[in-house]
């Protein structure tokens, strides 16, 4: 038993760990400070047609849209932030769970890439990156990340 106390101990941090980084806000900024700012620079970007800005923001969901299967699957859905605009959600559940229970009117907090495009732009990476080269992103809903 005692050569298995060091393995237990081990497994015990990482578990804790993964439970108390689920809790930590990545920014360390007021809530309301970093909601503006994400409006802003969602705004701004979409203006200046600008692309590959890693941004956390929150919003409504407006509409859920079909599973993208074309090569990778993708969960798809529309979140309208603060300002009104509103951004498409492209959540990779090859590699991260599905967003479970998601309805229209729920609210949700996302951080991943956006990429311009002409309804208002894509938020996508919002899962880790298996290969560890670009930042990992996620999606909390009713009190879970999803990553």
């Amino acid at each position: 038993m005692k050569r298995y106390l060091p393995v237990l101990i081990i497994a015990a941090l990482v578990w804790g760990y993964g439970l108390f980084r689920d809790n930590i806000a990545p920014v360390d900024v007021p809530t309301g400070a970093r909601t503006l700012d994400v409006e802003a620079a969602l705004r701004d970007a979409y203006a200046n047609r600008r692309s590959d800005l890693q941004l956390e923001g929150a919003g409504r969901v407006t509409r859920i849209l079909r599973d993208d299967t074309d090569g990778s699957r993708h969960q798809r859905f529309i979140v309208e932030v603060g300002s009104g605009q509103t951004v498409l959600i492209s959540h990779n559940i090859d590699l991260a769970p599905r967003v479970e229970g998601l309805q229209v009117g729920d609210e949700v907090t996302f951080f991943g890439e956006y990429e311009w495009n002409p309804q208002g732009g894509v938020v996508h990476w919002t899962h880790h990156d298996p290969a560890g080269r670009h930042a990992g992103g996620w999606i909390r809903h009713g009190g879970r990340t999803y990553r």
